[in-house]
């Protein structure tokens, strides 16, 4: 009964998700993946008067606009999207961006239940007062402020009820829907849609842990315990769960709020220094980062302190990242596209053959655009957008996290841009990573690497004679075997398949007519309207399996 409700449950949702996606005019891309007949059966359902009213869209609004409607775990694969212009069109991750998180508050008689199962007790148990009213709401979990029987003032973070049976039953359906337009439309294999499903699961999957978020406001806030311009809030851990986050309530003013800036002891020009700064040391000190740095994300209290909060979305860049960027950034100063290309190559995911020397001099003509431009007059979004398309044509995948943290610098600069509009982040960025890079180069930093390389060097030395033993001692025992894994023959395997399969049903066909007219010529009984049953019987089988071979091949559209 269980598979039964789940395979209605994700029915209804298929039947959902494809209608919302033939409403704002995608009924192409439906009718090419062939999911059986639910594509005539949305046809059916869809009225036409939800199709007006689209025409003057374009194809990224669109899309940003059902993915709205299909809720929260669409919403957040936007999101995350937005920030994967290596992945998408530079035009579709601009417009997730735009995608709303904010959405009606769930019923807090429902969200008690969930606090009580959560917790083990009332809330009564352990607030002293609790605002029905959230503070916040968004599509996976929505905020309240509360109190402590101790007295202190908390913000309490709840998942919504049954949020997760939801991303899990359309996770499936993105999954099954990827592979399908992956089979049926051939160019869509340069954006990976199953990669990406699978990425964002991982990704969901770590938001709907609000324990996880908690781990990384502590992190968080050990590395930036030294600095006077951050404050994190604290988590109580006595009363949070995997569903129910207890933290800190900071009273301060959210910086999408820019008239609220007008307050005396803030002052929006070092707001925004304040952010960069601490946004540089993130990346290149701690080696980690908030990934969503935008506006409503950041409260500002007098003294130009910045709180930053939903901590789900955190990248991290160990050492050997830090310098791969380093190198690249040193290629951009130099204007050494080899020295760019060179890294890239080997901290990126290669998909396809690349042709480097192609991709060297795309490199080299987009630092000519902009190298001697004064860097009051230039936009890091622009650049940036550029080197992910150009990243994305040459079916070179950059790892998530290097990503994440050119989008947070391109948001961060929109922000201080904001705050303060002669604000330009590259004027805090060069001069710091010069400092980083002049640090990395002392004697002591060095030497560090040098003992790290020679230790590496002496455990491969050591295990050396093993290894080789090992090689030789497979060989010897005929254990050493060569996998051979064909490229690009999928489609032929396939289609070889479905020929074998038709050729068979024809035969079986054929045999059964030659069987039937062979009984109703021997003319046996049992008698069925005066010609021998068997045989009728088997013209019938005959005619039912040829119209269904039939119908199989028109629908394939290969006749």
């Amino acid at each position: 009964m269980r598979d039964i409700r789940k395979s209605i449950r994700h029915l209804n949702r298929y039947q959902e998700i494809l209608r919302i996606f033939v409403k704002y005019g995608f009924w192409d891309i439906v009718e090419r993946i062939k999911i059986g007949l639910i594509p005539d059966l949305v046809k059916k359902i869809v009225p036409q008067t939800e199709k007006k009213g689209i025409s003057t869209l374009n194809t990224a609004e669109r899309l940003r606009m059902a993915f709205e409607e299909l809720g929260a775990t669409f919403i957040k694969l936007g999101q995350m999207l937005s920030l994967r212009p290596d992945l998408i069109p530079p035009e579709i991750a601009q417009e997730f961006t735009k995608l709303q998180d904010e959405v009606t508050a769930h019923p807090f008689e429902d969200l008690e239940v969930e606090l009580k199962h959560a917790l083990k007790i009332p809330i009564k148990e352990i607030f002293a007062e609790f605002e029905m009213v959230p503070v916040a709401a968004a599509s996976m979990a929505q905020v309240h402020k509360a109190r402590l029987k101790s007295g202190e003032q908390v913000a309490v973070k709840v998942l919504r009820p049954k949020i997760g049976k939801q991303i899990a039953t359309d996770v499936d359906i993105l999954l099954n829907l990827a592979q399908l337009i992956e089979k049926h439309i051939p160019e869509s294999k340069l954006y990976d849609p199953i990669g990406i499903v699978k990425e964002f699961d991982k990704t969901i999957q770590k938001e709907l842990n609000l324990t996880l978020e908690g781990r990384n406001m502590d992190i968080f806030r050990r590395y930036t315990e030294k600095d006077t311009t951050i404050k994190t809030p604290r988590v109580y851990w006595e009363f949070s769960t995997k569903n129910v986050l207890v933290m800190e309530f900071i009273d301060g003013v959210k910086i999408s709020e820019a008239d609220a800036f007008d307050k005396p002891g803030i002052d929006g020009k070092q707001v925004a220094e304040n952010g960069a700064r601490s946004l540089l040391k993130q990346i290149f000190e701690y080696g980690f980062f908030h990934a969503d740095p935008h506006p409503g994300n950041f409260f500002v209290l007098p003294g130009n302190i910045i709180v930053p909060i939903d901590f789900g979305n955190m990248g991290r860049i160990d050492e050997e990242m830090k310098d791969d960027l380093l190198e690249i950034l040193r290629g951009i100063i130099e204007k050494d596209a080899y020295r760019i290309t060179r890294t890239l190559i080997k901290i990126g995911s290669i998909e396809d053959q690349i042709n480097s020397r192609a991709l060297q001099r795309d490199i080299l003509e987009l630092i000519d655009r902009y190298y001697g431009i004064p860097l009051n007059r230039l936009d890091a979004a622009v650049p940036l957008n550029e080197f992910m398309k150009l990243i994305r044509e040459h079916h070179l995948k950059l790892p998530i996290d290097l990503v994440m943290m050119g989008r947070a610098l391109v948001i961060s600069e929109a922000v201080g841009m904001q705050l303060y509009p002669e604000f330009n982040l590259f004027e805090l960025l060069i001069p710091y990573t010069k400092g980083v890079f002049i640090s990395r180069l002392n004697p002591f930093t060095q030497s560090k690497y040098a003992m790290r390389l020679l230790e590496e060097s002496m455990d491969l030395i050591k295990n050396l004679p093993e290894d080789i033993q090992n090689i030789l001692l497979k060989i010897r025992n005929d254990r050493v075997g060569i996998n051979l894994h064909h490229v690009g023959l999928e489609d032929f395997t396939r289609e070889m398949e479905r020929s074998s399969n038709r050729i068979a049903f024809a035969l079986i066909i054929a045999a059964l007519i030659v069987g039937s007219s062979l009984v109703i010529q021997l003319n046996s009984g049992p008698f069925l309207w005066g010609y021998p049953a068997l045989g009728i019987i088997g013209y019938v089988l005959a005619s039912a399996l040829g119209i269904w071979l039939l119908i199989s091949i028109l629908k394939s559209g290969k006749l």
